[in-house]
């Protein structure tokens, strides 16, 4: 391609994408009634142990552009996962699946504030999402700096500090220190799971009424298998 040519293909591809951000944008139905899902939450999670099963062979969901397009006009994830920011911890890949299929909600010790709980109940409330799946990991980082403030009276620069303060409890809820990590990796996630289930108007009541159901898991680094703890 030659220089003029590139330029104009630049130019070309500025304009396009100047038009599109000026195209109005779709309403969105944040105060509609909950959407109705086409799967259970039991073929969500049969649906994620098998995307497991096929990321551990090797398998990689491709998007087309028909899916895009697809998606342009509206979603509906059958899926959220309330996961670990940490870059080893991909949902969409360690679960083989695609743009529109998991609402993923993410930050270090998966741990759940204001605005996360809004999320997640934007996605099962409006969006109709019928599974949430609280996502630990082995060797979680921000895990690891709760126990050191509990048992070293660590302190933690920046916002660190307020980032682990979630997950002091469930490290001073377990007593010993043999395998503490791994079992604090997963009191967290039990924590963040009983909290949902219990979190009211939206998320408990859909719980409770049968639309949706709360697991937790566990993302295993060392083998890329993901262990549902339900």
């Amino acid at each position: 391609m030659s220089i003029h040519s590139r330029r104009r293909f630049l130019s070309g591809l500025a304009c396009g994408c100047a038009a599109a951000a000026c195209a109005p944008l779709a309403a969105s139905p944040v105060l509609a009634a909950p959407a109705k899902s086409a799967v259970t939450a039991d073929q969500a999670l049969a649906l994620l142990k098998e995307g497991n099963a096929a990321f551990l062979k090797g398998s990689c969901t491709p998007t087309t552009s028909a899916r895009i397009a697809e998606l342009a006009t509206g979603q509906s994830p059958f899926a959220v996962i309330v996961g670990c920011a940490d870059s080893r911890a991909q949902p969409g890949d360690l679960f083989n699946r695609g743009p529109g299929d998991l609402f993923v909600v993410r930050v270090a010790g998966n741990t759940v504030d204001t605005t996360g709980l809004g999320s997640i109940e934007y996605s099962v409330g409006v969006l109709g999402s019928p599974l949430i799946v609280v996502l630990g990991h082995t060797q979680c980082g921000a895990v690891e700096a709760a126990i050191k403030v509990v048992k070293d009276k660590a302190v933690l620069p920046g916002s660190m500090g307020k980032m682990v303060a979630p997950i002091v409890p469930a490290v001073k809820s377990l007593s010993g220190n043999n395998d503490l990590l791994n079992r604090a990796i997963r009191a967290n996630v039990e924590r963040t799971v009983a909290r949902l289930k219990a979190s009211k108007p939206i998320i408990g009541k859909a719980v409770g009424e049968g639309r949706a159901k709360v697991v937790g898991a566990i993302y295993h680094l060392d083998s890329g298998c993901v262990e549902f703890m339900a």
